[in-house]
């Protein structure tokens, strides 16, 4: 392979594969992401904090190794960024949150655990929402993500400083979470891949402090291929873990499932959100339609269904992820730093009595129930990924009444919270790019539980179907 000027060009496994041939040192490959970080972190808010000096250090340990040791993993030697919701041992993780400002974790958890035996290198931790609790990406600490493709725009949440990062190339793939969304929402809005995994495949340990078993781990990327190759990195559980996803079988990786064909699928398809009174925007119901029509034409059985969740899941959401807002304890001096819609929620969370919370883990239980057993024939169930296209950073704006934010996040975000509560594994596609604004628009891919592996095989046939590594060059040379 010949490694053009432009390191950030090459997919995350192109860069792990110049590394592993000689052809450029993990010290010059992280140089030149840090470079690119310089130039365009202040103007896109992608990282709450850098750590230039630590991936120096481990760039050069990867490079001391010895002549004909293996690499660890498929992207050692590459680049990557951690989510600031995600403790990191030694380095600053403040969950978005001024109350948190001085916090420094003494241990790491097990997904950066597992990045750093990886050989994988972090540049830093990316910008979150206060406590990970909005699907926009904004804080008191570094301001809002802002969307690569127009950056009037919002980049999404609450992994929007992970999504802008990729975009732009500052890193080739990073780590994300999603808890209602986190991962996917940015992925649509940023015209990225991402890959919210299924329940129990990659450990939130050890610290640990989510009741409802919504959020979890995942990737994204600019391509399938490396997305795939970061979920191998990510995946496993570990001692305690209160999910644990069935394995692939012995020999088989997500990777390997990427240069797989999926086959002839039957995929139901839907874009009639559960939440009352949301209207889905016309180019979002034009992307869900192109994704429908690519399908078929690669031989794939597509057909309409009832949308399988009712309205009684937005209650069940709402008390659930209240309760979830108090996971970081604060003592009334620390707590009056909040910003108005995590104080909102929290202050809703201890409103909600024993009982209701009971009710509300338990509706959530019955409705996946149904949602799973309703759409068991079908392989791979589609819809668009948002309701509505990408916002102003203004749009989702705190300084008013917080219940009107809250209202405007429900409606932005109808398509994804129900698939953290079935625990399926979801995607969020990069098919479809507004034609007058050029702004990308995501559907999303829904598997049967635990089945990462047919969503992967049919996410890389879309793209080699209709590619979007184009577009990133086009993009970097707008900003």
């Amino acid at each position: 392979m010949t490694v053009p000027t432009a390191l950030h060009a090459l997919t995350a496994l192109e860069q792990a594969t110049a590394v592993r041939k000689g052809e450029v040192s993990p010290v010059d490959l992280v140089r030149h992401h840090l470079a690119r970080v310089e130039e365009y972190d202040s103007r896109f808010g992608a990282f709450i904090t850098r750590t230039p000096d630590a991936a120096l250090s481990a760039a050069a340990a990867w490079q001391d190794r010895r002549p004909g040791d293996e690499a660890p993993s498929a992207l050692s030697g590459v680049p990557t960024a951690v989510k600031d919701l995600v403790d990191t041992a030694g380095v600053p993780t403040t969950y978005g949150s001024k109350a948190f400002a001085a916090h420094v974790p003494s241990a790491d958890a097990h997904s950066v655990t597992r990045l750093r035996r990886a050989g994988m290198i972090s540049l830093g931790k990316t910008n979150t929402p206060e406590f990970g609790c909005c699907c926009y990406t904004d804080n008191d600490l570094v301001g809002p993500a802002r969307n690569p493709w127009n950056p009037a725009l919002s980049a999404g949440g609450s992994s929007g400083g992970a999504a802008v990062a990729v975009a732009l190339g500052l890193v080739p793939v990073a780590h994300a979470s999603d808890g209602g969304g986190s991962i996917r929402i940015p992925a649509s809005v940023c015209g990225l891949f991402g890959i919210k995994p299924s329940r129990g495949r990659v450990s939130s340990g050890p610290a640990g402090v989510e009741a409802t078993g919504l959020s979890v781990q995942g990737p994204l990327a600019r391509s399938v291929r490396d997305a795939a190759a970061l979920l191998d990195v990510l995946a496993g559980p570990e001692p305690g873990d209160p999910h644990w996803a069935p394995p692939l079988p012995p020999g088989e990786t997500f990777l390997g499932h990427a240069e797989r064909a999926p086959g002839r699928l039957r995929i139901g398809r839907y874009a009639t959100p559960a939440t009352e009174g949301v209207s889905v925007d016309p180019e979002c119901l034009a992307a869900w339609e192109h994704a429908a029509r690519l399908l078929e034409s690669l031989g794939h059985i597509v057909e309409d269904i009832p949308t399988p969740f009712g309205p009684e899941l937005t209650g069940h959401f709402v008390n659930a992820w209240g309760v979830q807002s108090l996971g970081h304890p604060l003592d009334a001096e620390r707590e009056a730093l909040l910003r108005p819609v995590t104080r909102a929620w929290r202050e809703y969370g201890r409103g909600v009595s024993g009982e209701q919370f009971a009710a509300a883990v338990n509706g959530m239980h019955r409705a996946a129930r149904r949602a799973v057993e309703a759409t068991s024939q079908y392989d791979v169930v589609l819809t668009p990924t948002l309701a509505t296209l990408p916002q102003p950073v203004e749009f989702f704006d705190e300084s008013g009444d917080p219940l009107e934010n809250l209202y405007r996040q429900a409606a932005f975000s109808a398509f994804t919270g129900p698939y953290n509560m079935t625990g399926q594994p979801a995607v969020s596609v990069p098919l479809y790019w507004t034609a007058d604004a050029g702004i990308p628009v995501g559907v999303s891919l829904v598997g049967r539980p635990a089945d990462e592996a047919t969503l992967i095989a049919l996410s890389a046939q879309l793209e080699d179907a209709c590619p979007w590594r184009d577009r990133y060059t086009r993009l970097r040379a707008s900003v």
